[in-house]
């Protein structure tokens, strides 16, 4: 029986009877100030690999992004599998670990198998044809006589045996330099690219086999619990690593089992032999702090946005938007206002470090390897070729949570004690700690001209976020509070329709409270306003919704898709809210929105397009709100796996719905109060509507990221079906009941429309 084992990185650089295709180490650019990367000084001296054919015929395969959950690994191997013309079960994906890897970048903006893919695909191929020329030798015959069948190779003709991959390997050392151009294989002969496959991590979950970092235990493990100081969820001010004035550790002295208390700057951790007694340690210890000083007020979150020091950046003027807009018959002017919210991740982030002989061993669900890596080499003065990160499984994190956060406080702890110490959030910490979605304020100036078309569009987001240093570097002061903002309020910042005078722009701010990146980012905050901007001029202009994108969208895939998703609605046209409809005290409404996720800085790369129609009530006296039917479609170009795809589509609907009707952080004194599930509601499954998915198919074209897109549309889709079912505007998610009775009181108590 063939060995299970897989080689080592030694043996994959060094071996024989192998074949491996690489790049010579790369040292990846520094990011663009404010924007996402891996902010790393080590310089790597062994070749990155791509992929590695064994002599048994099994294939490895090396990714630089993990799976979140979002499917990757399945999909990269079955873009292995079909280039290499061997099956999807002899493929082996390698992710995450920064050593075995090659440096991609952290896994975000739904960017693995639209961009990060390319490079592996292309070493699939090129090792492919590697192969058939071993064979051409080895059978006498041209390439054109060979052809490639589940890992063998053999003669178009005659009754020749097939030579298997590992034979033409047999005794030697085969490497390739990654190819800058390689031979693809055509979409129309792909056999496993673009049909559905089963997800290869699903098995040893069902099982139960070690996959969850949760779940890991080393020999001599201990637990440590972190003890957080009282400016919650905030991570820039002159507190901030300097506010801790006296532990009692006498407090704790008789606490059985406890290892050590760990003190340094603003981090306070306690080990002990069980997790129960940690947890007991660090509710019972003893801490004095300073109270925080100068915290923002957030009671009223529009106001503290526009406080903000802002630096505008232009991103595109075209025309005289401003003479436009003088000249228009209808003036629009709206303030739409986007909630800080939560990640949510349904287990709190947890991790083990283990550090001895001055190396350090990390197990994380972070999303990038690569960054943590950097992080801890600043943190505990350790370099980079010492430290490795093992990727496990972790809770969904749909950006950046505590996962980064909780490795460092592990780190720290391992250290302090020298063994293996494993640490658990908990659900108040996680919460109350995580790097929260940004919130956002979003300035629309637009109008109609005298024949209904528009005039002109200004736009103009701000999004507060910095770079959300992993905590424990400002908790120790090795890195100081920054105010330097993310620039990646820019997402999606240009709307897809056709107005003939632009002035589009973003005000840069620091953060208000600690934020980072949440599924759509600010996208999913833009296109609310675009959509319903746009949705306002149609009704404005006495014409169907649907009807009025159509003709000012510019992108043919775009209008097919509007198209195809109204069909399917059965949408019958009609000026939205023309023939209100009142079943039993319920109004009911429709809405629809268009949007394609661009994602980076400005201008960005086109993801996956996605289109909605809701259908919905709504209870004026009780302000709930039903979603009775969604038809969601998107075009995702190449759809490597339409199972896959269509999970992401299912899970980005019921993660908006719940983003859109439910979800805020809510604060008192500037602090986030948010801290358990009570306090922060999500959608329940009772609530979920008929979700009808449609996929587009184009297996000619390439293909674009889906992990993200199908969120962008959602809410101004619902708010706009809350407008035709009531007549008043809703700017401000989530539309809770409290927030649909306000609205709907202050419509009926003024003679103009009110704004939720």
């Amino acid at each position: 029986m063939a060995s299970t084992t897989l080689p080592d990185r030694h043996a994959l650089l060094h071996g024989t009877d192998l074949l491996v295709v690489y790049r010579e180490p790369v040292i990846p650019p520094k990011p663009a100030p404010g924007q996402p990367g891996t902010h790393s000084d080590f310089i790597p001296t062994e070749p990155e690999l791509f992929i590695a054919v064994l002599a048994d015929g099994r294939v490895m395969a090396f990714n630089g992004h993990v799976d979140l959950g979002t499917g990757i690994r399945t999909a990269l191997a079955q873009i292995v599998a079909e280039e290499l013309e061997v099956v999807l079960e002899r493929v082996t994906m390698v992710l995450g670990d920064p050593f075995e890897v090659p440096n991609q970048g952290p896994t975000i903006a739904s960017a693995t198998i639209q961009i990060t893919a390319e490079p592996l695909r292309r070493a699939a191929a090129q090792a492919r044809e590697y192969l058939l020329d071993l064979a051409t030798s080895h059978f006498g015959v041209e390439r054109g006589g060979l052809r490639c069948v589940a890992g063998t190779i053999l003669p178009a003709e005659g009754d020749r045996p097939a030579v298997s991959y590992g034979e033409l390997l047999h005794g030697e050392r085969h490497a390739l330099k990654l190819a800058d151009e390689v031979p693809l294989k055509p979409a129309s002969d792909y056999r496993l690219v673009g049909r559905a496959a089963p997800r290869v991590d699903i098995p040893d979950k069902v099982v139960g086999k070690l996959t969850f970092v949760h779940d890991l235990r080393l020999p001599g493990m201990l637990h440590g619990r972190v003890i957080r100081p009282p400016y919650t969820g905030h991570d820039r001010g002159d507190f901030v690593g300097t506010s801790l004035v006296a532990v009692d550790q006498a407090s704790v002295a008789d606490m059985p089992g406890l290892i050590q208390v760990v003190v340094i700057g603003d981090f306070v951790g306690v080990v002990a032999e069980r997790e129960e007694q940690a947890a007991a340690a660090a509710r019972r210890l003893k801490v004095t702090w300073r109270d925080p000083k100068g915290l923002p007020r957030l009671d009223d979150l529009e106001q503290a946005l526009r406080e903000l020091p802002a630096q505008r950046r232009p991103l595109l003027e075209e025309g005289d938007a401003a003479g436009a807009l003088a000249r228009a018959a209808h003036r629009v002017s709206r303030t739409y206002v986007w909630p800080f919210q939560l990640h949510g991740s349904i287990g709190p982030s947890c991790s083990v470090a283990d550090y001895r002989d001055d190396r350090l061993q990390v197990w994380s669900g972070t999303q990038n390897p690569h960054s943590l890596r950097a992080d801890l080499s600043r943190l505990m003065g350790l370099d980079e070729g010492v430290i490795t990160i093992t990727r496990m499984e972790a809770a969904g994190c749909y950006g950046r949570n505590c996962a980064d956060d909780v490795g460092a406080d592990a780190a720290l702890l391992s250290r302090a004690v020298g063994r293996p110490v494993r640490v658990q959030l908990t659900r108040e910490q996680e919460h109350g700690w995580e790097p929260k979605g940004a919130a956002q304020l979003m300035e629309v100036q637009g109008g109609l001209n005298a024949d209904g078309s528009p005039a002109a569009y200004r736009f103009v987001p701000r999004y507060p976020s910095n770079n959300a240093p992993t905590l424990a570097l400002l908790l120790t002061g090795i890195v100081k509070p920054s105010d330097i903002p993310f620039e990646m309020g820019d997402r999606t910042s240009v709307p897809p329709y056709r107005y003939p005078h632009r002035q589009i722009a973003c005000d840069d701010v620091p953060t208000l409270v600690r934020a980072s990146w949440l599924r759509g980012v600010s996208a999913m905050p833009n296109t609310f306003a675009h959509e319903s901007h746009i949705d306002e001029l149609a009704q404005l202009a006495g014409e169907d919704p649907v009807d009025y994108r159509l003709r000012y969208l510019t992108d043919p895939r775009a209008v097919e898709l509007t198209e195809a998703v109204a069909a399917r609605a059965g949408w019958q046209p009609r000026v939205a809210h023309s023939a209100p409809r009142m079943v039993e005290g319920w109004h009911h409404g429709r809405g629809v929105a268009y949007a394609q996720y661009v994602h980076s800085k400005f201008p960005g790369f086109g993801a996956a397009l996605a289109a909605w129609v809701v259908e919905l009530k709504v209870h004026p006296e009780s302000g709930r709100i039903v979603i009775e039917r969604l038809v969601v479609g998107q075009d995702a170009g190449l759809m490597v796996n339409p199972a896959g795809v269509r999970h992401q589509v299912h899970g980005n609907v019921i993660q908006t719905l719940s983003r859109t009707l439910k979800e805020r952080v809510a604060f008192e004194d500037g602090l986030p109060v948010s801290r358990e599930w009570g306090g922060y509601p999500i959608l329940r499954f009772s609530e979920l509507p008929e979700i009808d998915v449609m996929l587009l198919e184009r297996p000619e074209a390439p293909p674009l990221g889906v992990g993200e897109s199908t969120s962008l549309p959602g809410a101004p889709a619902i708010a706009n079906a809350l407008y035709d079912a009531t007549g008043v505007r809703f700017t401000r998610p989530p539309f809770t009941p409290e927030v649909v009775r306000r609205a709907l009181a202050a419509a009926r108590s003024t003679p103009v429309e009110a704004i939720g």
